[in-house]
């Protein structure tokens, strides 16, 4: 038990420096080549922070812990929203781009609602994830086709000068990998405690699991704030969302079909959907989303949580 708590130390260590050295790389490239920070955070920081949950969950199917694997990604996205948008909110409210409902928010919401649709059958089949990862892939095509000739966004922070773009491009990877080894070792050190205390593998999945592979979401997006660049956690919070449903549950189920019920996930999927409009009712137009829905996320999220504790869920 002792190695588990070290583990999780360790990764909370890796995920903070990593986090602040793929924030300052990630924003330093918006500026040199003209992209905006809510595209980087749409396509670059979503896909590197959702790789832990893509490991997790690929090794989870194939030792046939499918319960895991699904509360993995549903977990994720419910803690995507209710915390770390939560907690964004709560530090350095975001200011919404305006072209986030007319564009990613309809993907979001359709990624949301196909996870129910796949599991109506009790399998995510092949062919199902085929499509979802055909999906991620054509969202972030368009999305960087969207980024032709938008503004680029202020990065007060981090004056082009002061790196080349070779050089941004090494900070920010070096940030990601240090992101992805924190959520490495400490999934490996919270599941080890949380087996040891009897929790099962839906419970595991949606908590200890979620949060451990959000942690690289919650850092990026938690930098990002206290450095002012709280739009780039706000894309990184939609595009992970997007990601989670269409190239994790996509990936994941093509190699190794997931097995999962309506009625066993059902709570988790309400939440989700609760979540999920709020969110899309927060940023369908070009405002600020305040310290006040922040509480709401993060109280909701809570609770979540507790239910879970108290056997309700």
């Amino acid at each position: 038990m002792l190695t588990d708590v070290g583990l999780l130390l360790l990764g909370g260590v890796l995920l903070y420096f990593g986090a602040e050295w793929l924030v300052r790389g990630a924003a330093g490239l918006a500026r040199v080549f003209g992209i905006s920070p809510l595209v980087v955070g749409l396509t670059v920081v979503s896909y590197g922070t959702s790789a832990p949950e893509l490991a997790v969950s690929l090794v989870a199917a194939l030792d046939g812990k499918s319960a895991i694997a699904l509360g993995n990604v549903l977990g994720s996205n419910i803690a995507n929203i209710g915390l770390i948008l939560g907690l964004t909110a709560l530090i350095s409210p975001p200011r919404v781009d305006a072209s986030l409902a007319r564009r990613e928010l309809p993907v979001l919401v359709l990624a949301t609602a196909a996870v129910p649709v796949c599991l109506i059958g009790g399998v995510i089949q092949r062919f199902e994830g085929v499509l979802l990862t055909a999906g991620a892939i054509g969202f972030t095509l368009v999305t960087l086709r969207w980024s032709r000739g938008e503004p680029t966004g202020q990065v007060e922070d981090e004056p082009a000068e002061q790196g080349s773009r070779l050089g941004l491009a090494a900070f920010a990877a070096v940030g990601l990998i240090t992101l992805l080894a924190g959520g490495k070792v400490l999934v490996d050190g919270a599941v080890g405690l949380a087996l040891a205390f009897g929790m099962t593998e839906r419970v595991v999945g949606l908590t200890v699991v979620a949060i451990g592979t959000s942690l690289p979401e919650l850092a990026a997006s938690l930098v990002a704030a206290l450095r002012g660049h709280s739009e780039l956690a706000v894309g990184n919070v939609v595009g992970s969302n997007i990601f989670n449903v269409l190239l994790i549950l996509g990936v994941t189920s093509t190699v190794s079909p997931i097995v999962g019920s309506l009625s066993e996930s059902l709570v988790d999927l309400l939440v989700m959907g609760a979540l999920t409009t709020m969110c899309v009712l927060s940023l369908r137009r070009q405002r600020t989303v305040g310290r006040t829905e922040g509480a709401v996320y993060t109280a909701g999220y809570a609770a979540f949580l507790a239910a879970l504790a108290l056997g309700l869920g």
